[in-house]
């Protein structure tokens, strides 16, 4: 075997492989015995085709497989003696495959990208700290209870927190635009639904009234079109309804799998679940700066393969996020490139500052991931042993703890500094980028 390798790009190689016929030929002519030993021609008793019959009814197909298995086989054992990480499959091109020649053929393939960190030092990290007040718990369980809540239709004028059946149209200058229009839409007042402005415009309103309001588009808007635009909107309420929120007893907090006998009971729980989530916030919002400090420090280049892999898991993710109706395929790969880069950039990186500072798992913080994952459950100790006998559920701890320590490696590097911030703004902060 003959091997050459191009550098075509910093992450894209042309590999060329050579493998002399003999090998080729004797490959072809034993897959034809073999053949010839089970194929069944109609006037030839089995087993007892001539094998001229048999090389001209079949030469050609099990030479194209044959050469197919051959090229698969001679690129493994060329990336292994020019030791060569690939970061996926590559396109495989024969150039030469006559029966009697030599098999020339190139394999075209990306490798995975040799990185250099950059300086940590200069990465900035905000981390934020909260505590939970008796207000946050209220509202917390307020909001329990608004979605357990059964809905009454009300003549009074409308406030906040109330639902309104509405149509509306919107218009600018006098012309209705593209999604500006929806009859017997349900707005939750005070929900900020809709643009600044149109909630608070109709607070007062009541069922069959009908209400001319102006807003303005913010600057952020999605929509170019309609970004700091003026518009106007044709309001009709047709209904009024004002939530009946469930009382606070042992049914009501059995819904939410909570055993408490009274509310003081059920207000220490919700604050337990509440303290679990802040902390699970704070940890995101942490590490999402490293991940953003990662990418400003250093540069990557993304393989084309890993980008398409990562774009294909998250339509699948998406698929069955709604429900599986459609095929992964027909959703347009654009609309999930910039997060499948980040997503393969961030591995790519972890990786790199997992092999250059050899870190390694912590067992104590498997048994400590394993102990907080089983704490949320009803019988914790049928969780743990679930955990140690499955080695595939393990291996993904360990890969998330393992992430965790990068995150605290970086960290320990560079520059952090300290927010006390509210509840509900370490919340928001904290939510996972997709």
């Amino acid at each position: 075997m003959q091997v050459s390798v191009e550098t075509t790009s910093n992450i894209e190689r042309r590999m060329t492989i050579g493998v002399p016929a003999q090998e080729i030929d004797q490959a072809v002519q034993k897959r034809l015995q073999e053949t010839a030993r089970t194929v069944r021609l109609n006037g030839f008793r089995p087993g007892k085709v001539p094998m001229s019959v048999v090389k001209r009814r079949f030469g050609d197909s099990v030479r194209q497989e044959i050469v197919g298995e051959i090229m698969r086989d001679n690129y493994i054992k060329a990336l292994q003696e020019q030791d060569i990480n690939p970061a996926g499959w590559p396109k495989l091109e024969p150039k030469t495959m006559e029966e009697g020649k030599d098999l020339e053929f190139v394999a075209i393939f990306e490798v995975l990208p040799e990185i250099v960190l950059g300086d940590l030092s200069k990465i900035s990290i905000e981390k934020l700290s909260s505590e939970i007040t008796d207000k946050d718990i209220d509202t917390m369980i307020d909001n329990l209870r608004r979605q357990q809540a059964t809905m009454k239709s009300v003549k009074r004028k409308s406030k906040n927190k109330d639902v309104l059946t509405i149509d509306f149209k919107g218009s600018i200058d006098g012309e209705e635009f593209e999604g500006g229009s929806a009859e017997g839409h349900k707005l939750t007042l005070g929900s900020d639904q809709m643009i600044p402005g149109f909630e608070k415009a109709i607070v007062g309103g009541k069922a069959g009234e009908e209400l001319d309001i102006e807003v303005t588009f913010p600057e952020d808007y999605h929509n170019e079109d309609l970004k700091g635009k003026p518009a106007k909107f044709d309001i009709t309420i047709h209904e009024v309804e004002e939530p009946q929120l469930p009382e606070l007893n042992a049914e009501f907090f059995s819904k939410f799998g909570i055993e408490a006998e009274d509310e003081a009971a059920f207000r220490e729980e919700v604050k337990k679940n509440m303290e679990r989530e802040l902390k699970q916030a704070v940890s995101n919002k942490v590490k999402n700066d490293v991940v953003d400090g990662l990418l400003e420090t250093t540069e990557v280049d993304i393989p084309a393969t890993l980008s398409d892999q990562e774009i294909d898991r998250l339509r699948k993710e998406a698929v069955e996020r709604f429900g599986g109706q459609v095929d992964f395929q027909q959703l347009p790969k654009e609309i999930f490139q910039e997060q499948a880069e980040r997503r393969v950039k961030t591995g790519l990186l972890f990786q790199e500052v997992v092999k250059v500072n050899d870190l390694k798992v912590d067992p104590a913080k498997v048994d400590e991931k394993i102990q907080e994952i089983a704490s949320t459950y009803e019988q914790p100790d049928e969780v743990i042993a679930h955990f140690s006998g499955n080695a595939e559920q393990k291996s993904q701890i360990e890969s998330s703890v393992l992430e965790d320590q990068v995150v605290d490696y970086v960290l320990s590097q560079a520059t952090v500094t300290e927010k006390k911030v509210k509840y509900e703004e370490a919340i928001q902060a904290g939510q996972p980028q997709r």
